[in-house]
């Protein structure tokens, strides 16, 4: 059964971008520079070795981190703090064990004041799209991980948000259902046309479901701001055949661009 929703995707600016932190020592900057724009409906991967900045980016889309300078911006409105425009989906499901299925889902329409009933046909609706119905009156415990981050999916969904912002979160799946996720999140976001960024370690995973890869690179660990060192489209038909040889191309390229953080900075195809 197809699934009637009325999200659309906001575009987003990112344009000399900078965070930086306190510290004993002094500020200390995570960030510096980073210039990004993405259409209304585009999928955005988001790779790079750890401590590069991916998450830090992911936190001040969402508004929980503010920017240190810089314009960032959501369908051209400034990011200054959480809005039910982004929503936000963590490795960790944060799903809470008290409600079933149904009631997690429904939670965000009824805390904006949405009526009971309205919020649980919402509910339920996204609850089939991500093919969750016959499991609405059970509670988290009684799910797998994938069930439980398809709820959590779902959740976000329900408010309805423009941008789409994932952080790792197939990672603590085993592989048949890491990649089962792929393939739901990929139908999902051709169903709902959400812009959706995706912060991943996995540069398979990028390349199966991103319209464009972003490889960010530095670091405080390198001892440089992190940066977006290059953005890579990927060209390829979908669904996307992980043992092609046009695929493995783009793997090999990403993992090189990310293994070689000394080659220079700046954005390339």
């Amino acid at each position: 059964m197809t699934v009637t929703t009325t999200t659309s995707g906001a575009p987003i600016t990112i344009a000399g971008l900078t965070k930086s932190f306190p510290s004993e020592a002094g500020a200390v900057t995570a960030l510096a520079g980073l210039d990004l724009e993405v259409a209304a409906g585009e999928f955005i991967a988001i790779v790079g070795a750890s401590g590069c900045g991916k998450s830090t980016l992911l936190r001040m889309l969402a508004g929980f981190e503010p920017p240190s300078s810089g314009v960032l911006e959501v369908g051209g409105r400034a990011v200054k703090a959480p809005g039910p425009d982004r929503g936000v989906v963590f490795q960790d499901y944060g799903l809470f064990p008290w409600l079933t299925v149904l009631e997690n889902v429904a939670y965000g329409p009824r805390q904006n004041g949405t009526p009971r009933a309205e919020a649980t046909a919402r509910a339920q609706r996204f609850i089939e799209l991500v093919g969750l119905t016959r499991v609405s009156r059970r509670f988290p415990s009684q799910l797998s991980g994938g069930m439980q981050q398809r709820v959590a999916i779902a959740r976000v969904l329900c408010n309805e948000p423009a941008v789409m912002l994932m952080d790792e979160p197939f990672g603590a799946l085993d592989a048949l259902t890491r990649g089962a996720m792929q393939r739901e999140l990929e139908r999902i976001h051709h169903e709902m046309g959400t812009t959706t960024l995706f912060v991943t370690h996995s540069v398979e995973e990028a390349v199966y479901l991103a319209d464009r890869v972003v490889v960010m690179a530095g670091g405080i660990s390198h001892g440089t701001p992190g940066y977006v060192k290059s953005v890579v489209p990927i060209e390829l038909d979908r669904p996307r055949d992980v043992n092609s040889g046009p695929f493995n191309d783009y793997r090999r390229r990403l993992s090189a661009l990310i293994e070689h953080e000394d080659d220079g900075g700046g954005v390339g195809g």
